[in-house]
Formats: C-alpha cells, structure tokens, sequence
C-alpha cells in the first residue's frame, strides 16, 4: 500500500513522517527499484490485485471500490482504456481511503495515486495512443523479426508454441502478428538479437 517514489526521492530519509509528506509509507520497510523496463500502470494493478484480495469485505468503498479499481486498471492494460478513465480512477481512490473502515481500505489506493501522480503520461499513453512505454503489457506490444539480424537459424520457430513464427532455414523468418500471444519466448531463445519488442 506504499506509494511510489520517483529519482528526486533517492536521498530521502526513510522514516514515517518523510515518506508520508512524499505520498509513500514506511510499512515493513521494504523497497523495491525498478527502471524504465517497468510498466507503472501494470505495477499499480499488481498492488491492487493483492490489495483487492486481501479486503475483509466489512465495508463497501474497499470491497467493491478496490474491484472496480482493479478492473479500470486491467481494462487500461488490457488495451481497452477510454476517454475518462483516469478520472474515474481519482475519484475512486478519493472515496475509497476517505470512506473506507480500517487502514487496509484507506490505503488501498495509494498505488495508484502515486503513479498517476508521478507517471501520468505512461496512463495516458496507454489509452490514447494504445501503447506501452515500458513494453510489458501484452496487450500494448508486438514482435517484429529484423532481416539484417536473422540468419533463419529456426530457434524461434521450433520455439513458439502457437507456431506463430514462420520462414525457411537460411531465410529471414516471419511472425504472425494474429497468431502470436506475445508470450516473449522467441525473444528469449534467438541468439541473434534478432527480435525486436515493439509497442
């Protein structure tokens, strides 16, 4: 439930009162980094998810507010986001820490407050421009095989488990952009750096 920081926060002191001024807390201390290969509004899901499952369900805002955040924010990665939905996110997060119970609820929309606060323009990018800055929501991204690069080896076609990669030995190979799941493992196994991850 802690918020996320951005780099001018790198030397703040990690004490309850500093961390609460910034837009995080404390909790149990722990931090985790991440880098521009992390898709914040995945990250806010994620912390939603787990937040979502761990209501007690007593009071309404975190029970069902917390559900429908998650769904907003799955709907976004999903490449389904509209016109409207990062204000529907605010106004949820406000109503949810102001009305809920305990401080599970209150909590709860910190997350996203945080990286809509600090990382606007990668929600955005998500709904307007149906993309993902970081390339990791699956929905947003497309693999694309570069022909200088591939000497039609055929690792990444023996490799894909929907048969989405096609081409003969020697030649340059092709993805099936309908086929494929976007599932990454011809990106893992291509020795050539051959694929590239578009968004």
């Amino acid at each position: 439930m802690g918020g996320c920081l951005v780099e001018k926060h790198l030397d703040l002191p990690l004490d309850y009162e500093a961390l609460t001024q910034a837009g995080s807390m404390m909790g149990s201390g722990g931090l985790v980094v991440m880098d521009e290969n992390s898709c914040m509004v995945d990250i806010a899901r994620f912390f939603m998810d787990f937040t979502q499952a761990e209501s007690c369900g007593k009071c309404t805002p975190c029970r069902v507010g917390t559900r429908r955040i998650l769904e907003l924010l799955q709907k976004i990665c999903g490449g389904l986001g509209e016109d409207g939905d990062i204000e529907k996110l605010e106004d949820l997060c406000h109503e949810i820490s102001r009305s809920s119970l305990c401080g599970l609820g209150q909590g709860a929309p910190n997350p996203v407050v945080s990286t809509l606060k600090h990382f606007r323009h990668e929600y955005e990018a998500h709904i307007y421009e149906k993309r993902c800055p970081a390339r990791t929501c699956r929905s947003l991204i497309r693999f694309e095989i570069q022909a200088p690069a591939c000497t039609g080896c055929t690792v990444c076609t023996r490799n894909c488990p929907v048969g989405a990669i096609s081409g003969e030995r020697r030649q340059v190979h092709h993805i099936d952009p309908e086929t494929c799941v976007r599932c990454g493992i011809c990106v893992q196994v291509c020795n050539f750096n051959a694929i590239d991850v578009l968004s």
